[in-house]
């Protein structure tokens, strides 16, 4: 990569870092979505490869608190990645990578998170997906609850100006105890959770937040309704923007209130749990089409830390030789003892019980892909027999991890 300086972008050139980071994509960016940025964008955690003056790469992160089985750690959010087209082929996104991931380990991050445009670019710089997205569509007359019950509590329309107040506890209460869900700052649930700019409506109308509460339970909605009419019928689709809810009745009622939006053709529903209770809950399962993506990578950049960070189910040792060619700080062999469900993971010199790559350790990480699924895809070595259970039984959780946004 002879020839290109990477160093965070400078105040005077955060138009031209945006302008470079639009162009990689082949899109234009609008004012105002670049001011809405410069509410969430911190130019030291920004990263730009320049060609001379002009910048042709671009990347950067947010500090979120990510939530695992047990706590919390901080998470470096990597996002507007990008090399202009110009450009490409030349190892400019393999030292953007290497610096960010540099520059998080100094920080001390132990694990950094991103949401990928193609899931085939990442793998390579040692993230794993650890989470999977449940997209639902389903026509509003087919979305019908398997047991009929009366409505229960009060939902109300909360304006989008006032929903910055109201929506946090909801969402703060939920998060503590799902894991793969991140922190909101209040910048970023009014610059970017709650921002209602024209372009980010694609065609569709304003944004709405509904909020049901009843008994200390609480759920709210977030959605949009795009006007479509089939002669003189209407035939609209409403996009379910975010759905959170304190308890299943929260759950069940908050959709109750979705279910029953008048004037809807169709409902379409994205980045919902893997096992999303929805499935249970309709009279006709089948009706709703529920597709799956990669949702949430991870990539440890400390893996003492990470590992320590985490609760477990079993108490148990374990011995992980970890192979990483892109952070060579973490490869070796690294020893996790569980204690009283606390982890602790420390360099060691036994013998494996299991080889494999960080980004498959990563994927384990949050517990949503078992070691004993990896081992099938081929991508786990139990060097010692039992050992790909035991670590299940150590890495197990109740429900699948799930993250509530792209960033």
């Amino acid at each position: 990569m002879a020839g290109f300086e990477i160093r965070p972008a400078r105040t005077e050139e955060y138009d031209a870092y945006w302008r470079a980071r639009a162009a990689a994509e082949g899109f234009e960016p609008s004012a105002d979505g670049i001011a809405h940025w410069r509410h969430l964008l911190d130019l030291d955690r920004t990263l730009c490869a320049l060609d001379g003056a002009a910048i042709v790469g671009t990347a950067a992160d947010v500090p979120f608190r990510l939530t695992i089985p047990g706590g919390e750690i901080a998470a470096a959010g990597v996002t507007l990645v990008g090399v202009l087209p110009t450009h490409r082929r030349r190892g400019i996104l393999r030292e953007l990578m290497r610096r960010q991931l540099r520059d998080a380990h100094e920080r001390g991050d132990p694990v950094a998170i991103l949401y990928a445009s193609e899931a085939l670019i990442y793998p390579r710089f040692g993230y794993g997906v650890a989470s999977f997205d449940g997209w639902a569509a389903i026509e509003r007359d087919r979305a019908v609850f398997r047991d009929p019950s009366e409505p229960v509590g009060q939902t109300r329309l909360v304006p989008l100006g006032d929903a910055a107040n109201v929506l946090p506890p909801i969402y703060d209460r939920v998060r503590a105890v799902t894991t793969g869900m991140l922190s909101r700052t209040p910048a970023w649930w009014v610059h970017h959770r709650l921002r209602d700019l024209p372009h980010d409506r694609q065609g569709g109308g304003p944004k709405f937040c509904a909020v049901w509460e009843s008994d200390g339970e609480a759920a709210y909605a977030l959605y949009r309704v795009h006007d479509k009419w089939d002669e003189f019928i209407p035939a609209n689709p409403l996009e379910v923007i975010e759905v959170i809810a304190t308890s299943p009745l929260a759950q069940r009622e908050i959709w109750r209130f979705v279910f029953g939006i008048d004037l809807i053709r169709t409902i379409n529903a994205g980045f919902l749990a893997l096992d999303h209770p929805l499935t249970l809950l309709l009279a006709e399962p089948r009706r709703l089409r529920f597709t799956v993506n990669d949702g949430l990578w991870l990539r440890l950049v400390d893996i003492a830390a990470a590992l320590s960070a985490r609760r477990y189910a079993a108490d148990a040792a374990i011995v992980f030789e970890v192979v990483d060619t892109f952070c060579d700080w973490d490869a070796g062999r690294w020893q996790l003892e569980s204690q009283a469900s606390r982890g602790q993971a420390t360099r060691t010199t036994r013998q494996s019980d299991l080889r494999l790559t960080s980004e498959r350790l990563a994927s384990a990480y949050l517990g949503g892909i078992s070691f004993a699924r990896l081992a099938r895809a081929g991508w786990v070595e139990e060097v010692t027999p039992g050992a790909v259970a035991r670590a299940d039984m150590m890495f197990r959780i109740d429900h699948a991890p799930w993250c509530a946004e792209v960033f």
